[in-house]
């Protein structure tokens, strides 16, 4: 039974300081992007903010440029159809003329 309990004190504790190691990790890493942000000029800020707007325009316009890839291929699909249904028609037009044409 006093084994257990120091087990779970051990335990316990090795759980604290791992958590503890963490948060100090986590501030010290803040406050090291506080001060760099702090010491970046106006320009620079604003330059990093017009970067990041021209890759998310980029990323939209390959989903744009991929969607009309997509609408290029069912264009040029559709359009065959068009072309042999077209085809089609004028081919059963002439049977309807010369059935018109012999039976005369």
């Amino acid at each position: 039974m006093i084994i257990a309990g120091v087990v779970a004190g051990v335990i316990a504790y090795t759980e604290l300081t791992g958590r503890l190691t963490s948060l100090e990790t986590s501030r010290e890493l803040f406050e090291a992007d506080l001060l760099k942000k702090s010491e970046q000029l106006p320009t620079d800020q604003e330059q990093y903010m017009l970067i990041e707007d021209l890759y998310k325009t980029t990323e939209k316009l390959e989903i744009t440029q991929e969607q009309n890839m997509t609408n290029k291929v069912n264009i040029e699909f559709l359009k065959a159809q068009l072309e042999k249904a077209l085809s089609d028609i004028e081919d059963l037009k002439d049977k309807v003329r010369a059935n018109g044409k012999s039976a005369h």
